[in-house]
């Protein structure tokens, strides 16, 4: 029996700010595909990011600068059945668009996400990758760079991205948890290092942790995002 899912329309949604040096590499990598619309949402770049997405033939729009605003933006405006979020530094494998209809197509499955691979030979990141694939698959917790899609009915119904500087997949994936099992795809999305090798691969992946802990206890996430990025806290 052939689903709607055969032939629904994948929009994915790339949230940018001064990507120049990766958006046409993600954008490229959406393609060859079938029945997909990509959708750049720019946070305010003062480099080349929107014309060299335009450049491409994509749709650019604008928006407040926040990863989950942006995202939210792009969904509003989207008219695909499958939303897909990709991170500016995160490449789709080939077939990507086949793998997400594959998996959505059993009946009450509605998201899921890639497993990942870092684009580095070092050996502290296998380790890493290795941790990504444990949680996402034991504990149902894929994140962001793994990029993450679902039906554009369930994004609705979980009330779409929270408004928040951070967390935002966390929480999205946490709501999602309680609608249905969330699909892990086995062929990996390829990220770049950056983050890790910017703050180091052992204090990054500690910050993550306690960062999710900290949320678990109740902290704020403009608490919580204040000292992730080492900014002095301010008393309101």
């Amino acid at each position: 029996m052939i689903s709607y899912i055969d032939h629904a329309q994948i929009s994915i949604i790339i949230p940018v700010l001064n990507e120049a040096n990766n958006i046409k590499a993600a954008i490229t990598s959406t393609q060859p595909s079938h029945n997909v619309e990509v959708i750049v949402v720019d946070g305010g770049s003062n480099d080349d990011t929107p014309v060299l997405a335009q450049s491409l033939g994509v749709t650019v729009i604008s928006s407040p600068a926040g990863r989950a605003v942006q995202m939210n933006t792009g969904a509003a405006i989207a008219s695909g059945e499958i939303l897909l979020f990709l991170h500016a530094d995160t490449r789709l494998p080939t077939g990507f668009d086949t793998m997400i209809r594959t998996v959505l197509k059993p009946s009450g499955i509605v998201s899921g996400a890639f497993t990942l691979r870092i684009d580095s030979p070092h050996w502290g990141l296998r380790l890493v990758e290795w941790g990504v694939k444990w949680r996402s698959h034991l504990y149902q917790l894929p994140y962001g760079d793994q990029a993450i899609f679902l039906t554009k009915s369930a994004f609705n119904e979980v009330g779409n991205f929270p408004q928040m500087p951070i967390m935002e997949d966390f929480i999205l994936i946490s709501k999602l948890k309680h609608i249905t099992k969330i699909a892990i795809v086995d062929v990996p999305v390829t990220t770049s290092p950056r983050r890790w090798l910017k703050k180091g691969i052992f204090m990054t992946t500690i910050l993550n942790q306690t960062i999710i802990i900290a949320y678990l206890l109740g902290v704020s996430p403009e608490l919580i995002c204040k000292w992730y990025r080492r900014e002095k806290f301010s008393r309101i």
